[in-house]
C-alpha cells in the first residue's frame, strides 16, 4: 500500500497487532479505532488529513482483520489491552483516542477504563449501547448476513463503483483503493463478524464512568446510525459536547478541521 507502512505489536500473549501511523513525529499521538468494518489503510483524503493535522495518528487493526490475530468472543472493552500494548509500544503515557461508527464504542471504552491515560476522546457518527432484550444471531446467520453485505458492496465496485459512497472514479482501476476494499470487506471478514458481536452484546464499562472531555460530532443525513444514537450518548456521558456537520455518516475536510482544533483545545 503506497505511503501506508505497516507495523506491528506482538502482546504478552502471542496475538499480534497490526497498525499504521499517519502525522508527524512529535506530534500529539491520537489512537484511532476503525468503523465496522474498516481497515489501518485509510483512504487518501483522510490519510492527508491526518497528516497535516499535526496530530500522530496510530490507525490498527481489530482483532480479525488485516492480520491481527483473531479473539473470538471478544468484547468492546478488550480493546483496552489491545490499546495499552500499542501505546506502551510507542512510549506514549498520555494521548487521546478517537472512534468512529462502530469504532466510537472501543474509544469510548479506552476514555472510561484508561481515564488516566487518555486526555479526550472523540466520538464520529457513533452508535449507542444495542438494545439488550434483541435476539443476537448464531455466528452462521451473522456471518451469511455480512457476506451478502460484502458481495453487494463488492459487486458494485467491479461494476465501476466508486471506493466511497458518492465518491468519483472506478476504484477497480486503482489497485490501492482496491487493496483497501479486500482488507475491509472480504478478509476482515473475522473481525466484522467479532465486532457485530461485541457491539451487540454488553460493552464491559459504563458510560457515566467516563470522566475525561468527550466530544461527538454527527451528520445531519446520516443514513446509517440514527440520530437516536448520538441522542443516547449525548444524554449518558457527562460532560460530552455535540457537534453537528451538514452532510451523512462521513464528515468532510472542513468538520476534519474542526475536530482537530477540539483536539488542540484538550
Amino acid at each position: 500500500m503506497a505511503d501506508a507502512e505497516t507495523f506491528e505489536v506482538v502482546r504478552s500473549d502471542g496475538a499480534v497487532l497490526r497498525y499504521c501511523i499517519y502525522g508527524p513525529d512529535g506530534g500529539y499521538p491520537v489512537v484511532s479505532q476503525n468503523g465496522v468494518p474498516s481497515s489501518r489503510w485509510k483512504w487518501p483524503a483522510l490519510a492527508e488529513s491526518m497528516r497535516g493535522s499535526g496530530f500522530r495518528y496510530l490507525v490498527y487493526d481489530r482483532p480479525g482483520y488485516g492480520g491481527s490475530t483473531r479473539r473470538p468472543g471478544r468484547t468492546v472493552a478488550d480493546a483496552v489491552e489491545d490499546v495499552r500494548a500499542l501505546v506502551d509500544a510507542q512510549g506514549w503515557e498520555r494521548f487521546a483516542v478517537s472512534g468512529g461508527s462502530g469504532g466510537a464504542p472501543h474509544a469510548l471504552a479506552c476514555a472510561a477504563l484508561m481515564g488516566d491515560r487518555v486526555s479526550s476522546c472523540v466520538v464520529i457518527s457513533g452508535v449507542k449501547p444495542a438494545d439488550s432484550t434483541k435476539a443476537v444471531p448464531g455466528e452462521a446467520e451473522l456471518r451469511a448476513q455480512v457476506a451478502a453485505v460484502a458481495a453487494e458492496i463488492m459487486g458494485l465496485v467491479e461494476e465501476g463503483g466508486p471506493e466511497l459512497p458518492g465518491g468519483e472514479g472506478a476504484a477497480r482501476d486503482d489497485p490501492d483503493a482496491m487493496a483497501r476494499l479486500r482488507a475491509t470487506f472480504v478478509e476482515g471478514m473475522d473481525g466484522w463478524v467479532d465486532d457485530s458481536f461485541a457491539l451487540a452484546r454488553p460493552w464491559g464499562f459504563e458510560l457515566s464512568d467516563i470522566r475525561v472531555p468527550v466530544g461527538l460530532w454527527r451528520g445531519t443525513s446520516d443514513t446509517n446510525v440514527p440520530s437516536s444514537d448520538a441522542e443516547y450518548l449525548l444524554k449518558h456521558i457527562p460532560g460530552i459536547q455535540g457537534h453537528v456537520f451538514e452532510g451523512g455518516h462521513l464528515p468532510g475536510p472542513a468538520t476534519y478541521e474542526e475536530i482537530y482544533g477540539w483536539l488542540r483545545d484538550q
